[in-house]
C-alpha cells in the first residue's frame, strides 16, 4: 500500500487540510487585517520556495531576487490597469508574467556563470537595485512605470463574472475579498510545493545539489554546470513572478518601495532561518519572519508607552525581530528545521 494510502498519513491529511479551511475564519474574528497577513505570509512562502532553489539547491547566493518580484508585479499591472488602458484576463497575464521573470532569471544568470560567494552576491545585489531604480524612473519622457507614484486600480483576479474582490457568497458561505484571496494563494501554495518537491527528488535537483557541494567535481561528473545554473535562476525567478503577480493584484498598488533591498534580505533570511535546502523548514521560516513583525507589534507598543515616546515603536519592532533572529541563529545555526545530513559514515562492524 502506498504511504499516501496509510491511514495515518490519510489523517495526518485531512487534519492539515481542516486546519487551512478554518483558519481564515479564524482569524478573521480579529479582523480582516489579520486575514491580509495571511495571504502576505503564503506571498513570502512563494518567494522563499523560489529562493530556495537557487540558494538552497543550487547554492548561489542570489540577493537581487526581489527584483523578478518586481518584475512580476509590474507586468500585471501595466497589463491589467488604466494605466494603458489594458484589462487583460488574470489567467493570461500570470503565465506571461511568469515567462518575463524567467527571461530576467536567465539574464542575470548569464553573465555571472564564473562568479560564486560574495562577488555573485554583489553582483545579484547591484542587479535588484539596477531594476528598482529603472522603475523609479521610466516615467519620462514615455510614462511606463509612473514612477515613484506607482500605479493603481490594479484588476482584482477575476474568473468570470466571480471577482476575488468585495463579499461573496460561496456554498452558502459569505467570504470576504481577502479570504477569497486566501483560498486561491493556499491552492497556488500546494502547486508550487509540489513543484518544488519533484524538482528536488529529479535528476536537476540532485545535480542542482552536486553544484552547491562542488561544483569542480560536478563538472568532472559530466554535469553541465551552465544550464543547470541558468535553470536554478530561470526557475527560481518564475515563482518570484508569480509571486510579483499575485502581490500585484491583492494588493491593488504598487509603486518601487515595496521592492527594497530590505526585502530581499528579509527573503534570504527566510531561507537561511527555515534550513537551507529543506523544503519545510524554508516555509517556517517564511511564515514566522512574515507573521513575527506584526505580532511583536503588541509588544512594541506597550514598550514604547513604558518609555514615555522616547522610543519609536517600529524601530523597538525590528529591534526585537533582529534580536529574535539573532538568538535562533546561535541556538540553531543550521535552521529552524536543516534537512537531514548526507554523507554520514556508517557504523564500524562490531567484533563478534
Amino acid at each position: 500500500m502506498s504511504k499516501w494510502l496509510n491511514p495515518r498519513s490519510a489523517f495526518g491529511i485531512a487534519l492539515i487540510a481542516a486546519a487551512l479551511i478554518a483558519l481564515p475564519f479564524v482569524a478573521a474574528m480579529g479582523g480582516q487585517a489579520w486575514v491580509r497577513i495571511l495571504n502576505f505570509a503564503i506571498l513570502y512562502v512563494f518567494l522563499a520556495l523560489g529562493l530556495n532553489i537557487v540558494v538552497g539547491f543550487a547554492g548561489l547566493l542570489d540577493l537581487g531576487y526581489i527584483a523578478f518580484y518586481a518584475v512580476g508585479a509590474y507586468t500585471y499591472a501595466l497589463l491589467a490597469s488604466p494605466h494603458f488602458g489594458l484589462h487583460w484576463p488574470f489567467w493570461v497575464i500570470l503565465p506571461i508574467g511568469a515567462a518575463v521573470a524567467c527571461f530576467f532569471g536567465v539574464l542575470l544568470g548569464s553573465p555571472t556563470l564564473k562568479l560564486r560567494g560574495d562577488y555573485l552576491a554583489i553582483v545579484t545585489l547591484g542587479f535588484g537595485e539596477i531594476v528598482r531604480i529603472f522603475l523609479n524612473n521610466l516615467n519620462a519622457p514615455i510614462n511606463v512605470t509612473n514612477g515613484p507614484q506607482g500605479i493603481t486600480l490594479i484588476d482584482t483576479v477575476a474568473f468570470g463574472d466571480f471577482r476575488f474582490s468585495g463579499t461573496s457568497q460561496v456554498l452558502g458561505v459569505s467570504l470576504s475579498g481577502p479570504q477569497k484571496y486566501y483560498f486561491l494563494l493556499v491552492a497556488l501554495a500546494i502547486f508550487v510545493i509540489i513543484i518544488n518537491l519533484r524538482l528536488q527528488n529529479s535528476r536537476i535537483g540532485r545535480a542542482w545539489m552536486a553544484i552547491r557541494e562542488d561544483e569542480i567535481a560536478a563538472k568532472a561528473m559530466g554535469i553541465n554546470t551552465r544550464n543547470l545554473k541558468l535553470l536554478a535562476f530561470g526557475m527560481g525567478a518564475t515563482f518570484g513572478g508569480v509571486s510579483g503577480a499575485m502581490f500585484a493584484s491583492f494588493q491593488g498598488f504598487i509603486s518601487p518601495e515595496s521592492f527594497s533591498l530590505q526585502e530581499s534580505v528579509i527573503i534570504v533570511a527566510m531561507v537561511v532561518l527555515g534550513g537551507i535546502g529543506h523544503l519545510p523548514g524554508v516555509i517556517v521560516g517564511a511564515l514566522l519572519l512574515s507573521a513575527l513583525p506584526e505580532v511583536l507589534r503588541y509588544i512594541a507598543t506597550p514598550l514604547q508607552q513604558l518609555t514615555g515616546g522616547r522610543l519609536d515603536a517600529s524601530i523597538l519592532r525590528q529591534l526585537l525581530v533582529a534580536l529574535a533572529m539573532i538568538g535562533i541563529m546561535l541556538s540553531r545555526p543550521r535552521g529552524l528545521w536543516p534537512s537531514p545530513e548526507h554523507g554520514k559514515a556508517a557504523p564500524a562492524p562490531t567484533a563478534k
